[in-house]
């Protein structure tokens, strides 16, 4: 009995805790274009795209990845035959829009060059 009272006792103070309100001025909040919650770049269908894909997975795995129209199609799929991810339907060619538009392939090749900023480098002539 004692430690039902006890647990009692923790559920109401996480409860008054945990009772404020959520932020919700920053709930869809847009800083230099990108839906800052998410993380994905803001566009019109945002909302269609973080209801069709964030309900199963982080917004992190649309961002970490780049793919074709075709590609972006290819992924549904094999979400729709592994992950039981159901049927987009009308909503499916906005969200590869929306996907082939922000999320294209990237060509990786040798990084950048470096920007040097102190004055008294130099360039080598061979």
């Amino acid at each position: 009995m004692k430690n039902l009272f006890i647990f009692f006792l923790l559920s109401m103070f996480f409860i008054q805790c945990n009772n404020e309100p959520a932020p919700t001025d920053d709930w869809n909040k847009v800083v230099d274009g990108i839906h800052v919650r998410t993380g994905l770049k803001d566009d019109p269908n945002i909302q269609t795209v973080i209801g069709a894909c964030t309900t199963c997975h982080s917004a992190q795995l649309i961002t970490q990845n780049r793919a074709t129209r075709s590609g972006w199609e290819g992924m549904i799929r094999w979400m729709q035959e592994t992950q039981n991810l159901t049927d987009l339907g009308q909503a499916e060619p906005v969200i590869l829009d929306y996907l082939a538009k922000y999320y294209p392939p990237e060509e990786t090749g040798r990084r950048k060059n470096l920007e040097l900023y102190d004055s008294d480098w130099y360039e080598l002539k061979l």
